[in-house]
């Protein structure tokens, strides 16, 4: 008997497959022009494993060999294309895009106008938002309120922990880091830290407005207390 492959009102499956980790993705066509991107019926689109990973509403796409699987979510008017990986438990929503060679996973959130591109990876319950921009070689992790989130891939190591960033061997609390001029980030380490900070000053405020840093003193978050 032929497998029975799905279809909505926005996309359907079509008999072309890829395994992936022992699951079977699917690549998709559009069933019904999608006005805003362009997209006319019968276009092919990326690749999901069923149809918990792209929603039926909104502007949402997979492109290219993208793909989305597990139990991901793409929705909205987000965007995930070329060799974009989003899996796991992972969001993507918004306007938000995640393309190149990206990879989302685990709880990780990518919503609003957020980009995700190059091979930067965003993983564990991290939250990129707002207008924040995360690319190249980056690795975006953590846990909003329980762990430090970790950027890693770039000139310098940051760790954003409750109310304070480290940034290489430099550590300030976060409130302190907005308001350095570019003076004292140039003190630091000369020319190249001034650069690095005007590069991603606003994705490291977008990520610490996204997940309430700094806590205050009275938000920060406890242990568990046994009984």
């Amino acid at each position: 008997m032929a497998e029975t492959l799905f279809k909505n009102s926005k996309y359907e499956a079509t008999g072309e497959t890829k395994e992936c980790l022992g699951r079977t993705l699917y690549r998709i066509r559009a069933v019904a022009d999608i006005a805003a991107l362009c997209i006319t019926a019968g276009q092919l689109g990326g690749w999901v494993e069923g149809e918990q990973n792209l929603s039926v509403y909104g502007d949402a796409w997979v492109y290219d060999d993208a793909w989305v699987y597990d139990d991901a979510w793409v929705s909205g008017n987000a965007q995930v294309s070329g060799n974009a990986q989003v899996s796991g438990n992972a969001q993507v929503s918004g306007n938000a895009r995640v393309s190149g060679n990206a990879q989302v996973y685990g709880n990780a959130r990518v919503s609003d106008n957020a980009q995700v591109s190059g091979n930067a990876q965003v993983s564990g319950n991290a939250q990129v938002s707002g207008n924040a921009q995360v690319s190249g070689n980056a690795q975006v992790s953590g846990n909003a309120s329980k762990s430090p989130i970790t950027i890693g891939g770039l000139t310098w190591h940051v760790t954003i922990a409750d109310r304070q960033m480290i940034i290489g061997c430099q550590a300030h609390d976060i409130s302190a880091w907005w308001n350095f001029d570019d003076r004292t980030i140039a003190n630091m380490d000369g020319r190249s830290a001034l650069k690095f900070w005007r590069d991603h000053k606003a994705t490291l405020q977008a990520i610490c407005a996204a997940t309430g840093r700094p806590f205050a003193a009275a938000e920060t978050p406890a242990e568990p207390v046994e009984a």
